[in-house]
């Protein structure tokens, strides 16, 4: 029988790492199974390993690359004693305390779960789209609009969030094209009023991005008419998808509360989950703020919530 810990950490963003630094520090000596390398934000480091230039993360005046970032956030908790181990969660049992985690055929058991394990952004499954990232392809106009200044540009999607970044983009960009599958927005009525009466924002109906060209970075995209395949060029160096995100939440299906969408539902105010002792805290439970700012912010409060949790446990 494994060792029973005082907490295991499941994910390694901002959100896992930072409840690392503080649960370390409060000598509960975590164990972070971080994740397996990948080509997806599902990996160790998190959605930042997928980006370059982090500018708006306070504290870095000129800016840092956000694989760099994340290596500190886990250096840091390495420091004060968390333990890590490079490999994904394949099962999880919360059924009694003390909880059980399994890698495979390997158990682990704690008296205490942090959940940080994220979300990704749903991406359009076109060739290069990966390696482009950070060179012209975006999934976070808040973070990258800057970058943009005076270029033309495209947002994929139809919905809030699309026509939410389309307007924010109007800020930096001298144009912004609104790439949508169908012939209407299915955003709401307001925002549809905003990017249809906004002159720097033009809607391309019934397309989709079918092929994205450049070498070392994004030159232009093609565009596909989604009623008769005919293909014709649009010439932009930034591509920004906003087609929604999925929360890494398959294996809690049927544990944790979760709504419709796989967002794990806490407690307002707090990351208590529905099963005491389980703590959620970041993206998983966050479809609002989604900055790496936030998720280290409720990567302390999980940790903060879990010491408490355990010291009444006595």
């Amino acid at each position: 029988m494994s060792t029973v810990r005082n907490t295991i950490i499941i994910g390694s963003g901002p959100a896992g790492l930072t409840a690392a630094i503080y649960t370390a520090r409060a000598s509960l000596a975590p164990l972070v199974i971080e994740g397996e390398p990948s080509s997806t934000s599902d990996q160790p480091g998190g959605q930042l390993m997928l980006t370059t230039e982090v500018e708006n993360f306070p504290g870095f005046p000129e800016g840092i690359m956000g694989p760099e970032l994340m290596m500190n956030f886990r250096s840091q908790a390495e420091r004060f004693g968390a333990e890590f181990i490079t490999e994904k969660v394949t099962k999880v049992d919360f059924s009694s305390r003390p909880f059980k985690v399994w890698i495979r055929d390997t158990e682990y058991s704690a008296n205490s779960i942090i959940v940080a394990t994220g979300a990704q952004s749903l991406m359009l499954d076109l060739p290069r789209e990966t390696e482009l990232i950070g060179h012209g392809v975006s999934t976070c106009a808040t973070c990258d609009g800057f970058f943009f200044r005076g270029h033309e540009i495209a947002v994929v999607g139809g919905g809030d969030s699309a026509v939410e970044e389309a307007m924010f983009l109007t800020k930096f960009a001298s144009k912004v094209h609104l790439i949508v599958r169908r012939d209407t927005l299915r955003a709401s009525r307001i925002m549809q009023d905003r990017a249809l009466t906004n002159e720097k924002i033009e809607i391309h109906w019934n397309s989709r991005v079918s092929e994205l060209q450049g070498e070392q970075s994004l030159s232009g995209v093609t565009l596909t008419d989604t009623n008769d395949n005919s293909t014709r060029p649009l010439a932009v160096t930034g591509l920004f998808i906003a087609i929604g995100h999925k929360p890494n939440t398959a294996i809690f299906q049927s544990v944790l509360n979760m709504e419709d969408t796989g967002y794990l539902l806490t407690r307002d105010g707090s990351t208590y989950t529905d099963i005491e002792g389980i703590f959620a805290c970041g993206d998983v439970q966050d479809h609002t703020y989604r900055q790496a700012i936030t998720a280290a912010g409720s990567g302390c409060m999980a940790a903060l919530d879990c010491e408490r949790w355990l010291e009444h446990q006595h």
